[in-house]
């Protein structure tokens, strides 16, 4: 499934809304570690019919921030948020993000 990128707080509220079940990846556009999960996400989204977004840290701090404040999950990045019904229900970062686990917990 296609990754559509995000950038506020508004359209992500709008999703939330939207999709009782989401995935978001936050992606450093500087670190080699969020280039590796960026991969690892961009080979698991071609295999799943899910609703997933990417966010830009560098680009879009102030939702990577509300993000962090509203799950209570401290911000890392990359890193990667399965929320469903308004709650994450699992996260991972840096290398934890492979095409596996995002296979067997989202």
């Amino acid at each position: 499934m296609e990754i559509k990128t995000i950038k506020d707080i508004k359209e992500f509220k709008e999703l939330e809304y939207t999709h009782d079940s989401l995935v978001v990846f936050k992606h450093s556009l500087t670190c080699p570690i969020s280039a590796a999960a960026n991969t690892e996400f961009e080979n698991f989204s071609k295999k799943v019919d899910l609703p997933l977004f990417r966010l830009y840290v560098q680009e879009a701090r102030d939702l990577s921030s509300y993000l962090e404040e509203k799950y209570n999950v401290r911000h890392e990045s990359p890193q990667a948020l399965k929320i469903e019904e308004g709650a994450v229900v699992w996260h991972a970062s840096h290398g934890a993000i492979t095409e596996d686990s995002l296979n067997e917990n989202v």
